[in-house]
């Protein structure tokens, strides 16, 4: 059974709500309800004050569109106030995955928001799409306020670092699902583009390059693998250090997925129909993702020695006794999105991202054939 604690809805509620405490008089009916809920395991409480500390982190993320919606049943977007002649509207959704077991042994809990925040915006970008809201689900065993916060935050960052508004969201208590301390983040996201500027990948073509773009590392994929290596198969701890790595094991695999919506976007808005085909590089690696890149079959072919890995992939590898192949079946193998275009625009839009603070070079370029090629 779902035990709902708070659909972030009504926060005249926590104002409104009758008082148990007035002298001279009975229990309300609230309090005894509340009382009778908290026995069977979901605090009412600890949901209004989980509303009370996320309000700040909600409106903080407020963009042009986003009308007054805090309390109702619904988020409100106007898109008309954004000038589209005939918008189309691209959605995506997703969850962080078992890196959340990550987030829960190191007790870090403000960069996993993030996460979620990325692999959904990412993927609505890859259409051509510009970010336009966001909405979270956050469920555990018991609605700790502070951890709450704590993940609303990094959700909050996200949708600020893209300017894409924090809209509503959802807090379940389910003690008898959720183990104590445990918790799933998953997010859902809805953008927009000009249905004349879409980004089908019909027009990728031989002759292509495709510009990479680096990842932080490994991003939020892989992490049943990469528990399974470092923590099960041998006995390392989040603590643990490696020569080849700067930080700490934990702190590297907790390092938050790239935001690529800001410099794609400026890249976009320059070069508008140059760009004939994008790719989000998540689960299942380049073998899986590159190809979806187009509707028609390809052969892309990829220099590996044309960008730096983040040596957590080598050390994966190594000491996970994994192929090759098997590593780019399911990392991102430090390229976390890819760009294809005519060879002529390549020099230009390397520059175009660069002004917008994003690292980009050519590592690859598409053929007659099929398939994904290693070199």
């Amino acid at each position: 059974m779902k035990e709902l604690v708070k659909n972030r809805k009504d926060l005249s509620m926590i104002s409104k709500k009758p008082s148990d405490k007035t002298p001279g008089r009975k229990p309300s009916p609230h309090a005894e309800a509340a009382a009778a809920y908290r026995e069977a395991g979901v605090d009412l409480e600890r949901g209004y004050e989980v509303v009370r500390r996320i309000k700040e982190d909600l409106e903080s993320t407020k963009r042009p569109g986003a009308l007054d919606s805090l309390g109702r049943f619904g988020g409100l977007f106007d898109l008309s106030l954004l000038g589209f002649r005939e918008p189309v509207l691209v959605s995506g959704t997703d969850g962080v995955g078992s890196k959340l077991l990550l987030a829960m042994a190191m007790n870090q809990h403000d960069t996993i928001g993030i996460d979620a925040v990325a692999m959904c915006v990412n993927d609505v970008l890859v259409q051509g799409a510009e970010p336009l809201f966001f909405l979270d689900y956050i469920a555990l065993a018991k609605a700790d306020p502070k951890l709450v916060a704590e993940i609303v935050s990094g959700v909050a960052r996200g949708c600020r670092e893209t300017n894409c508004t924090l809209i509503g969201g959802e807090t379940a208590e389910m003690s008898d699902l959720y183990a104590e301390g445990h918790y799933d983040l998953a997010g859902f996201c809805c953008g927009v583009v000009e249905k004349a500027k879409l980004i089908s990948g019909e027009n990728v073509q031989s002759g292509d390059l495709i510009i990479g773009l680096p990842s932080s590392g490994c991003h939020s994929n892989g992490f049943s693998l990469l528990r399974k290596i470092y923590f099960k198969d041998h006995a390392y701890r989040c603590e643990s250090r490696f020569p080849e790595l700067e930080k700490s094991l934990g702190e590297t695999l907790l390092s938050p997925t790239r935001l690529y919506v800001k410099p794609v976007l400026a890249l976009l808005k320059a070069l508008e129909e140059k760009i004939h085909g994008m790719a989000h590089i998540t689960g299942g690696g380049f073998f899986e993702n590159v190809p979806r890149m187009s509707p028609q079959c390809f052969r892309y072919v990829f220099d590996k020695k044309s960008w730096i890995q983040p040596p957590i992939f080598a050390l994966t590898q190594k000491i996970g006794g994994l192929s090759e192949k098997e590593m780019f079946n399911i990392f991102n193998m430090g390229i976390g999105y890819m760009i294809a275009l005519p060879a002529e625009q390549a020099e230009t839009a390397i520059a175009i991202l660069k002004s917008a603070g994003q690292a980009a070079a050519v590592i690859g370029h598409i053929e007659e054939g099929e398939g994904v090629i290693l070199e």
